[in-house]
């Protein structure tokens, strides 16, 4: 049987995250110190340290890391789905007001029409037994009992037509897997907008998806970012899809963020070597870089049942510096030239003079 879990002991080889800033007033939605634990049997799983950021009205925020880095477990604690057996501490704001420790049924009333989610496996989160309409219906009717019926099917007509179903009056009626897996991502986009949300979270939705589906499902989501300048937080392990659609990104590490900043910033300056090993792990077009053989990061993501001291990407880091201050000392986000620029590495300004393509083998030779 599993233990409860005691509090953390402090590790004085390890430097303590100081204060988090205040939450952004102009932000939705504002994270502060967020933190979420698991009790296993084997000791307490750290899925979350100190996470802190924040998503603007009509701005895209990226978030990239590795299976296990804590990204969708993130969103699912500000959403208030984890179960219960989760430990969840730290601050979420939506527009001012405290998601975390909000009771059920205030959750219920914010879920689905303030802030919304796209889940990662739409044949899953679908009800195999009912039809498609009926569960966008259901989502519309959830928010807004007062409505006639006649007009919830109009609106979802309407919906499935926005995200590109072909024939939306004759697919209304069918169930899902009558669907197509792009066009089962499609609808569960129509289910999280119907009540027009402040805040979107998509949790890896192009996964499983050929090329073109993925770039219809992305053109879906700008349409719909276009219409109602909702935010929206992009769960992905794809570079490719945070370049294309994102204004910010935030790199996730072991339940860390290791580097923030606008797009390009990130893709022409990174400071962070996670950050320039995901980089040059990426394929490229030109002639140039085709005689580079492809970077790959040595090493595992770290158990976060025993995360390393000092910095968790440490052991797997050709720049590391041991024994200290890598392996000794926690590094905190901090300003890389401008303060829009945030990484969590010793040697941040050090590795501004490194490009992703210095990492690549030259094959050719």
């Amino acid at each position: 049987m599993t233990e409860p879990l005691e509090p953390e002991p402090i590790d004085p080889f390890v430097e303590r995250e100081k204060t988090a800033p205040a939450a952004d007033a102009e932000a939705v939605l504002s994270v502060r110190d967020l933190r979420v634990t698991f009790a296993s049997d084997d000791g307490p799983v750290k899925a979350v340290s100190g996470l802190s950021f924040d998503v603007h009205e009509n701005e895209v925020l990226g978030i990239v890391g590795e299976s296990g880095s804590g990204k969708s477990v993130t969103n699912l604690a500000v959403l208030g789905l984890l179960p219960k057996s989760a430990q969840v501490t730290g601050e979420a704001f939506y527009r001012g007001r405290q998601l975390i420790g909000l009771p059920e049924a205030e959750m219920r009333k914010l879920r689905g029409e303030s802030i919304a989610m796209v889940f990662q496996d739409a044949l899953a989160a679908l009800n195999p037994v009912y039809t498609v309409g009926n569960q966008i219906a259901e989502a519309i009717k959830t928010h807004h009992p007062e409505r006639h019926d006649r007009e919830i099917r109009a609106q979802t007509i309407e919906l499935l037509d926005l995200v590109g179903i072909p024939n939306p009056k004759e697919r209304v009626d069918e169930y899902p897997h009558q669907y197509s897996g792009g066009m089962r991502q499609r609808a569960m986009i129509a289910m999280a907008i119907s009540n027009d949300p402040d805040v979107l979270v998509a949790d890896e939705p192009t996964t499983a998806l050929d090329v073109t589906i993925q770039a219809q499902v992305l053109e879906v989501l700008e349409r719909i970012q276009a219409r109602t300048r909702s935010a929206i937080i992009l769960i992905t392990h794809d570079l490719g899809v945070v370049a294309g659609l994102s204004d910010r990104v935030m790199v996730m590490y072991a339940g860390r963020a290791v580097e923030v900043g606008e797009v390009d910033q990130l893709f022409y300056d990174g400071r962070h070597p996670y950050t320039l090993g995901l980089l040059a792990s990426l394929p490229r077009l030109d002639e140039e870089e085709q005689r580079l053989q492809l970077f790959h990061i040595e090493g595992s993501p770290p158990s976060l049942l025993r995360v390393p001291p000092g910095c968790p990407f440490h052991p797997r880091c050709r720049f590391a510096r041991l024994p200290s201050p890598c392996s000794t000392e926690l590094p905190l986000l901090r300003a890389c030239g401008e303060l829009s620029h945030t990484a969590a590495c010793h040697f941040a300004e050090e590795m501004a003079s490194v490009q992703p393509e210095q990492l690549r083998v030259d094959v050719s030779r």
